[in-house]
């Protein structure tokens, strides 16, 4: 790292290149939005191992930031800026799909700052934190091309109401993950359609009943000693292009959960369970016909 030692005196009289200044800040700005996108992305994760590899590309991109923000303080004698220059996307594979084409960006972009610096440590700083971007966008591209990423149709036939509806015996675990699951997926579904179209005021309503639900399974966990399944919906969820489809997914999500929950109660199972998954139910069917009412208007 720099220092204020005499191991580059004649930093201060280099000629500090307004261009190079520039590149130097709009790299900070990558960096910093990198940083916010992957910790948006660690937070979707769709399993441990995903979450821990990007967490680790994170801790890369804290380091760039910190190095490149000396770099640029020892130029100018001033403080960088730090800005979100772009919006990572919601959906963990487009959020994914982003960070694999923004890694391969920066890495010709480093290597052009460090090609453009007369001084040594400038370019070794770029030319190591390029070969890190390269790395990491080989990694996106892996995750891009493995299951169940790259086939969330197929995959979702073993999750939620639709693994619940296609199995022919069920535990009391299968049923409470399976509940989980389908929770899970409903809450992502309109939080996508929330951030994506906008504010929905029926949307909203049914997004925090399904907090609700979620909340009210969670103790049938623990009294069963269920381990309780991560929330890996994300993949399984598809962004709808305008309002009516918005509807109709929830529409369809729905009738599914309700048919789940029908199921359930159609089993000899314990009383409590049976009053949670009733209200479940309940709710479900309220919800199923807001969904059907707002459709009807278009």
């Amino acid at each position: 790292m720099y220092s204020h030692s005499s191991q580059h005196p004649q930093y201060f009289q280099q000629n500090s290149n307004t261009t190079l200044i520039d590149d130097i800040q709009k790299a900070i700005h990558a960096e910093f939005s990198a940083i916010a996108c992957y910790e948006k992305l660690a937070a979707r994760s769709p399993s441990q191992e995903v979450r821990e590899k990007i967490v680790k590309i994170q801790k890369d991109e804290k380091r760039h930031l910190g190095e490149f923000s000396r770099i640029y303080t020892h130029l100018t004698g001033t403080q960088p800026t730090y800005t979100v220059i772009e919006e990572c996307p919601e959906q963990f594979r487009a959020g994914i799909e982003f960070a694999f084409k923004d890694e391969q960006e920066a890495v010709d972009f480093y290597l052009d700052i460090a090609d453009n610096s007369q001084d040594a440590f400038i370019k070794d700083r770029f030319q190591r934190a390029a070969a890190d971007e390269q790395n990491h966008a080989v990694w996106f591209l892996y995750l891009l091309q493995k299951s169940p990423l790259s086939q969330p149709d197929r995959q979702i036939e073993n999750y939620g109401a639709k693994g619940a509806l296609s199995s022919s015996s069920l535990s009391i675990a299968q049923m409470l993950t399976y509940a989980l699951q389908d929770e899970y997926l409903a809450q992502a579904r309109y939080n996508d359609i929330l951030n994506n179209l906008g504010y929905i005021r029926t949307f909203a309503q049914i997004k925090e009943a399904e907090l609700r639900h979620i909340n009210a399974l969670i103790p049938l966990f623990q009294r069963y000693q269920v381990p309780i399944p991560e929330d890996l919906s994300q993949p399984f969820v598809t962004t709808p292009e305008n309002n009516k489809e918005a509807y109709a997914a929830g529409v369809q999500g729905e009738i599914e959960n309700i048919s789940m929950y029908e199921k359930f109660l159609s089993f000899e199972i314990p009383l409590d369970m049976r009053t949670v998954f009733s209200q479940l139910r309940n709710a479900s069917l309220n919800h199923l016909a807001a969904f059907e009412r707002g459709l009807a208007r278009f």
